[in-house]
């Protein structure tokens, strides 16, 4: 009697941990087909919801399986409580891991939201990630029965002998942090350093700022330095930028004729070139009497750092196509050369070299 009622138990958790395996399967399949409806969605935070349930949620059915299958058979009170605690400890690790993962990924949704762009701040999806994690770990670690004050006393003595020993980490950490926090420069902006390291910034995490070159490199920049540097944003409070174009024109154009048709350049590139700035207000301001020309300043708008060269390259193109067809000059620098007879110059040469002989007593 007593052998079948073993059997009997043995049975019971052999099902129950059956069907923990057969839910937990099911469970992954249905998150599955909800995670290909939230990637159709713009919010990227269901993803990231359903991430984490992909791996919380079968784990979790497993483990109330295998409780189930603890409880059916015939152990002793302290395997029993072992038991429960463990599953239960492994559960609590499960859900940290589940919960950094939303957290992080509500977190990146959120920068990528503020920012627009496809890069983001991965030093506060880390830092957020490390707290969660740990949080996780301590009361996992309470759950086995494991006195947690002892170790946050070693971690406060130890935390000063790490910070003393990664003084550089930890000033690159605090430097990002206040960067982000302050809103001078965030992924997407175009920055320019006073040491000539320009681009867009990629993504600024723990210990260094990515930044993106017009030539497609990346700039690793240390964030302690990039707080002291001084440094232009060229994406903010705006955008769009106003470039000088410089150009020159005959004494014997009219220039009133001139300031007309080069405004009706700009207008066509600004709203024929990608870039441009439509309800760009055109500008020509003339300044200089030069030597051979007339020198004037022409103002064109772009809606971001990198579009300055192509509507360059296309304004000089047509503003020197129409000025052809218009038959307004672009004089080149002209140089007046004075040659002298060479039986004129000799005497005057040997004149002042007998005074300097005479000056210096030499004579």
């Amino acid at each position: 009697m007593s052998r079948d009622l073993v059997l009997h138990d043995w049975v019971v958790a052999a099902i129950a941990i059956a069907a923990g395996l057969a839910a937990g399967l099911l469970l992954r399949a249905l998150l599955r087909w909800l995670g290909k409806h939230a990637s159709r969605t713009a919010w990227t935070g269901d993803d990231a919801i359903v991430d984490a349930l992909r791996t919380l949620a079968p784990w979790a059915a497993v483990i109330g399986g295998a409780a189930a299958a603890a409880s059916a058979l015939p152990l002793t009170t302290r395997v029993t409580g072992l038991v429960n605690d463990s599953l239960i400890a492994l559960l609590i690790l499960i859900a940290t891991v589940a919960a950094g993962r939303v957290v992080a990924g509500l977190v990146q949704s959120l920068a990528q939201s503020r920012t627009g762009v496809a890069g983001s701040a991965t030093i506060f999806v880390n830092i957020t990630r490390v707290v969660v994690l740990t949080m996780g770990f301590l009361v996992a670690l309470e759950t086995m029965g494991v006195s947690i004050a002892p170790l946050l006393t070693a971690l406060g003595v130890g935390g000063l002998a790490v910070a003393l020993a990664l003084q550089d980490t930890l000033a690159n950490l605090f430097a990002g942090v206040h960067i982000l926090a302050s809103k001078t420069v965030q992924p997407g902006d175009y920055i320019r350093l006073s040491s000539g390291e320009e681009g867009y910034v990629v993504d600024i995490n723990w210990r260094n700022t990515v930044v993106r070159n017009l030539s497609n490199n990346l700039v690793i920049i240390p964030n302690g330095r990039l707080a002291r540097t001084n440094m232009t944003n060229f994406t903010q409070p705006e955008q769009k930028l106003s470039i000088l174009v410089q150009v020159g024109v005959g004494y014997d154009s009219d220039l009133e004729h001139v300031e007309r048709v080069t405004l009706d350049v700009v207008d066509s590139v600004m709203a024929d070139v990608s870039g441009g700035v439509t309800d760009h207000e055109a500008a020509v301001r003339f300044h200089t009497f030069a030597d051979s020309r007339i020198n004037f300043t022409v103002i064109l708008g772009v809606g971001e750092f990198s579009d300055q060269y192509r509507i360059k390259h296309e304004f000089i193109k047509r503003l020197h196509e129409r000025y052809r067809a218009e038959g307004i000059s672009i004089p080149a620098p002209a140089h007046t050369v004075s040659v002298q007879p060479w039986g004129a110059s000799v005497p005057h040469q040997r004149d002042a070299s007998a005074s300097v002989l005479a000056g210096n007593g030499l004579e």
